[in-house]
């Protein structure tokens, strides 16, 4: 069959692509490139933030047998709303289906996307959703769970928070869920593109629902990590850190998600279960032992652990530009400076200048992703390391170590350095 799958570059899209490749002609429908050049993968730039008329997917549908819509957003963009991706774009490509007669329409929608919606996720999911419906189409609207794989969003979430020590969650993880692996999403949705009949809905969704405390202490058992204690966070407090994470960019938690969580995310799955012909994997064996446990546990280890270290480097900073502007005194730093050799006018321009320095690097380390950012770092401490070793050698067999704490210092500057993207 020649499948137009839209949304190709996407958590599920790109997985999907590869599953029906073997099988089929995929049509990746997409604004960026597949990975690697594949014998019977096409791309097929499209922009669901313009192709907003049935005009505009027409051509794009000569001899496709079968369109999967798997495009969405969890959260808006200045480029990428809810009305435009989720909305006006799959209803202008399924009147484009239902004009050039397409033999069926997989639509990926979401759990949750009924008539209890409320949140605009959910609302817009549900809005083409019932457009679909009203075609007259083959058609099946899709509803997944909340989706675990190993790189995606919410996998990340979920395993940075198991791998805590503390694990701190709204209401102390009350909240019911009920995930599927991304690899029973794939292979029902391969099920669902190629059988002769299909059914107008159905739920994806895990073998059973579970509080959310109890799916993270499955996902810490399966990374091989001891139980952790759980912290409950008091829901106000919860309310306005998801206020916050809305001004954060890349913050997975908004008022919106938050309030979906508290709403719950479950449903029967022998409907799957009948269309995967066995039933979908538990949270238990969501992550296989071996190297996906290894590197599983490794990310998410560093995704909390690269953060810690950042601010930690960039309190140091902060904390010395504050001490040099006076809170030690000034005499002591002027004398300090007298023995490298600095005096006079010159003593109170490198002692403030050196401390508004220190703090301007301090603030740009908490706000600023940059491998020049640590290398001046690098280079600063050597400098002073140098200074101080010619003039104030002494201060190496100081009990307090003043100068041995540059070679951590230093070190947690490499490490960040090295986990930098280029």
């Amino acid at each position: 069959m020649r499948i137009l799958l839209v949304g190709a570059s996407g958590f599920i899209g790109r997985r999907l692509a590869m599953a029906l490749l073997p099988r089929h002609e995929v049509l990746w429908a997409a604004r960026s490139p597949p990975p690697r050049r594949h014998p019977g993968l096409h791309h097929l730039p499209v922009d669901f933030a313009r192709d907003l008329t049935a005009d505009a997917w027409r051509p794009r549908l000569d001899g496709v047998d079968v369109v999967v819509n798997a495009a969405g957003i969890l959260r808006e963009t200045p480029r990428q709303r809810f009305d435009t991706v989720h909305i006006q774009a799959p209803v202008a490509l399924f009147d484009a289906c239902a004009q050039r007669r397409v033999a069926r329409v997989v639509q990926v929608s979401a759990l949750g996307a009924d008539a209890h919606a409320q949140s605009r996720y959910h609302l817009s999911k549900k809005a083409a959703d019932d457009h679909l419906r009203g075609l007259g189409l083959s058609s099946v609207i899709v509803q997944p769970s909340l989706v675990f794989g190993a790189d995606g969003a919410s996998a990340t979430l979920f395993c940075r928070l198991a791998v805590l020590p503390l694990v701190p969650l709204p209401g102390g993880g009350m909240q019911v869920v009920q995930p599927v692996h991304i690899d029973d999403v794939i292979d029902g949705l391969c099920a669902l593109i190629e059988a002769q009949q299909v059914p107008q809905q159905l739920a994806f969704s895990g073998p059973a629902p579970f509080m959310l405390r109890d799916f993270l202490a499955a996902l810490r058992a399966a990374l091989g990590l001891p139980p952790a204690r759980i912290v409950a966070i008091p829901m106000p407090l919860a309310r306005a850190a998801a206020a916050l994470g809305e001004r954060l960019p890349g913050a997975l938690l908004d008022r919106e998600t938050l309030a979906m969580l508290e709403r719950g995310n479950q449903a029967s799955c022998e409907a799957f279960a009948q269309v995967l012909g066995r039933q979908p994997r538990a949270p238990a064996e969501f992550i296989a032992p071996g190297i996906e446990r290894e590197a599983l546990r490794e990310r998410a280890l560093l995704s909390w652990l690269l953060p810690l270290l950042r601010l930690s480097v960039a309190l140091v900073w902060i904390v010395t530009g504050i001490l040099s502007f006076g809170v030690y005194p000034v005499a002591d730093s002027y004398a300090l400076l007298a023995r490298t050799g600095i005096r006079g006018a010159l003593a109170p321009v490198m002692l403030f200048g050196a401390a508004a320095l220190d703090l301007l690097l301090g603030v740009l380390t908490l706000f600023l992703q940059r491998r020049w950012l640590w290398q001046v770092q690098i280079v600063l401490i050597l400098g002073y390391t140098l200074i101080i070793s010619l003039r104030l050698p002494e201060f190496w067999l100081h009990p307090y170590g003043p100068l041995l704490k540059n070679l951590p210092m230093l070190a947690a500057i490499v490490v960040l350095l090295a986990f930098e993207k280029r």
